[in-house]
């Protein structure tokens, strides 16, 4: 087996600047490390256990099969901080039948986001 070290998921954005503008300044994601100069330098941004670096252009938005998931303490709170940053939510905070309170909004080249909190009372938050 492969032994990874860290990963990241690599985002092409079809407008570098939106997209830092979204994830840096809306979403308010700290930065761990920029790289290169002008509008297509890399910025790489902490996403709880991972990584998500914006970095480069893309002529087309990402495959609508790229969604990302981000683990919030309170996702309501989230989406009142979010909304007030002027955020567009497609869907606000539901119950889930599995159990996990989800809202879901999407970046500026259209990748949703699925903002998730895990209730003290779901299985995620026990280990068996």
């Amino acid at each position: 087996m492969v032994h990874v070290l860290s990963s990241r998921v690599l985002l092409r954005p079809t407008d570098p600047e939106r997209s830092r503008t979204f994830y840096g300044e809306s979403l308010g994601l700290p930065v761990y490390r920029e790289f290169g100069t002008g509008p297509e330098r890399g910025t790489v941004y902490f996403l709880g256990g991972g990584f998500l670096e914006v970095s480069g252009r893309s002529a087309a938005s990402p495959s609508p099969g790229l969604q990302l998931w981000m683990q919030v303490a309170d996702v309501r709170a989230a989406h009142e901080e979010l909304s007030a940053r002027g955020v567009h939510v497609e869907r606000p905070p539901v119950r889930e039948p599995w159990g996990l309170v989800e809202m879901w909004i999407s970046d500026p080249d259209g990748v949703r986001i699925a903002v998730v909190e895990v209730p003290e009372d779901h299985p995620l938050r026990h280990r068996p």
